[in-house]
């Protein structure tokens, strides 16, 4: 076999120094003829696996099928083709096309990149909004909860086994205190709420009462007799209110007599038969607010005039009985009538008439007159 493999080797050197071909094929065969059996000897003992029938039917289907492929493929001349496409291409110009689609390559990678990012932006946006909807709506649900708590409590406070009103001093002092934190930790929804329970609930309005007693006075109708000059009511508002924002809320039917509501936001509020009577407006926002029959005084348009520091109110003539409406902004109110533009116009001072809509012409400024000289800048700590 040695001597064989060398004369195959002699052969393919001879064949292919003199470029005889013959010479050449016949070496190759020599060698391969006489190789290939000891090849497959020292194989054959490492090939732990037998191969089976069809796979060695599968590896020959292989080998065949490519040398035909490539055989037809050279018959039909696709090599030469080749070539010839080959010599005729500009390779130049075909690389400054690559350099060109990979910087096109690029700019698509940059703009999906970009526009995932942006996505990622918008869904990160999306659930921000959502998570503030859901805390708001947890807020809302807090405070529901807690104003509904606050109901229940007054309600435990003030009143008796039996239903009927019994508020002593110290109880009235709780139900105050009470009343103050809950309304400085509510929105103004919140605040316009609890206020419209307590004014219906008539805790806001001065009851009679029983001089020797305290108790609450009945009217004989299912009700408590009210009583503005000597009444104590159960929970006085005070300064509560004082510079804060109730702005668009529902305030109907409210009482807010007496209240301080010096620098408070009422702007955009629905203030039908509410009482504000003796309130104290100075520099309030009114703009926008639907006064459809609302209190602002007692008794008599011509005697009627805001409440001083230093003077009982006369509710038969309306002396001293009215709201402190100077320097208020009046803009935009809705429903005023006649009666509500005097009184507003001879009491909120010369900046104040200029926002009340249709004017004040015809009607005399009575804050500076002698009979009632004051200013309510006097009432800022009342």
């Amino acid at each position: 076999m040695i001597w064989l493999n060398l004369l195959g080797i002699i052969a393919i050197g001879f064949g292919l120094w003199f470029n005889y071909i013959g010479l050449t094929v016949a070496g190759c065969t020599i060698a391969l003829v006489s190789s290939t059996p000891v090849i497959y000897q020292s194989i054959r003992s490492k090939i732990s696996k037998p191969v089976s029938s069809n796979q060695k039917l599968q590896l020959v289907t292989a080998i065949a099928l490519t040398i035909a492929i490539v055989v037809l493929c050279k018959l039909g001349g696709l090599f030469n083709n080749i070539d010839t496409l080959s010599a005729r291409t500009n390779w130049n110009m075909v690389g400054v096309l690559g350099l060109w689609s990979g910087a096109l390559g690029q700019t698509a990678i940059a703009t999906i990149a970009a526009f995932v990012s942006w996505r990622q932006y918008i869904v990160s946006r999306d659930l921000t909004i959502e998570q503030n909807r859901l805390n708001r709506l947890q807020n809302t649900l807090s405070q529901q909860q807690t104003i509904d708590n606050y109901f229940q409590g007054i309600s435990d406070l003030v009143l008796d086994d039996k239903g009927f009103l019994e508020d002593w001093p110290q109880e009235r002092s709780f139900a105050i205190g009470r009343t103050a934190a809950l309304l400085g930790s509510v929105n103004a929804v919140g605040k316009a709420r609890v206020l419209r329970f307590l004014s219906r609930s008539k805790l806001l309005t001065p009851l009679q009462r029983d001089l020797r007693l305290g108790r609450v006075v009945l009217n004989g109708t299912g009700g408590y007799d009210e009583d503005r000059i000597y009444g104590m009511r159960v929970i006085n508002l005070g300064v509560i209110l004082a510079g804060t924002d109730i702005a668009r809320t529902d305030l109907r039917w409210t009482d807010l007599s007496d209240a301080n509501l010096i620098r408070t936001d009422l702007s955009g509020c629905n203030l039908s038969k509410a009482n504000l009577a003796r309130s104290i407006l100075y520099q309030a926002k009114l703009n926008g607010v639907d006064i459809r029959d609302t209190r602002f005084f007692y008794g008599n348009l011509k005697t009627a005039s805001p409440r001083a520091p230093d003077r009982k109110p006369d509710y038969i003539t309306g002396a001293f009985s009215g709201a402190v409406v100077e320097d208020v902004d009046f803009t935009d109110i809705q429903h005023l009538s006649q009666e509500q533009r005097e009184y507003l116009c001879s009491w909120c001072g010369e900046k104040s008439r200029q926002t009340i809509p249709g004017g004040c012409q015809g009607i005399q400024s009575q804050l500076e007159s002698i009979e009632h000289i004051y200013s309510a800048r006097s009432l800022d700590d009342d």
